[in-house]
C-alpha cells in the first residue's frame, strides 16, 4: 500500500516539475514564466519530499530535514518570487502584448522607490514612465 501512495505522490510531483519546465518554454512573458516555475516546482518538491519521508518511517532524521525543507520552501518561493517580479516591473521588463490591464501603471514613485495603493495618492500617469511597458511585439518579451 505504501509503494502505491509513494508512486503516486513521486508521479505527481515529477509532473509538477515537467509542467514547471514546459511552463518556462510555453509563456509569453517574464511574469507568467516565473509565476508558473515558483507554483509548479514548489509542488513538485514539496510532493518528491513528502516521498522522502514516507519512504524512510523509522528515520526520524529524514523525516524532520523533509518537513523543514518544505516548510522554508513554502515560506520563501512565493516571496522571493514577489521581489523578482516587483524589481523587473521596476527595471522595465516589458508585459506581454495581450496583457489588459497594467494595475501598477501610475502608482509607482520614481523618487521615493514606493508604490501607493490609493489611487489618489498615485502620481500622476501622465508623467509615469511606465505608460507604455506593455509590449508591441513578441520579441519585447524574450
Amino acid at each position: 500500500m505504501i509503494n502505491i501512495i509513494l508512486a503516486i505522490l513521486s508521479t505527481l510531483g515529477a509532473l509538477a516539475i515537467l509542467f514547471a519546465s514546459i511552463g518556462i518554454l510555453r509563456m509569453p512573458d517574464f511574469y507568467l514564466r516565473l509565476s508558473v516555475t515558483v507554483k509548479a516546482s514548489s509542488l513538485g518538491v514539496g510532493l518528491l519530499l513528502i516521498c522522502a519521508a514516507i519512504m524512510f518511517p523509522g528515520d526520524a532524521s529524514v523525516t524532520t530535514k523533509a518537513i523543514a525543507i518544505i516548510f522554508f520552501l513554502i515560506i520563501t518561493a512565493p516571496i522571493a518570487a514577489h521581489m523578482i517580479g516587483r524589481t523587473a516591473y521596476f527595471i522595465g521588463t516589458p508585459l506581454w502584448k495581450g496583457t489588459v490591464v497594467d494595475e501598477l501603471d501610475g502608482m509607482y514613485n520614481k523618487e521615493t522607490h514606493e508604490l501607493q495603493s490609493d489611487p489618489l495618492l498615485a502620481i500622476d500617469k501622465s508623467i509615469s514612465s511606465f505608460d507604455d511597458q506593455i509590449a508591441d511585439t513578441a520579441d519585447e518579451t524574450k
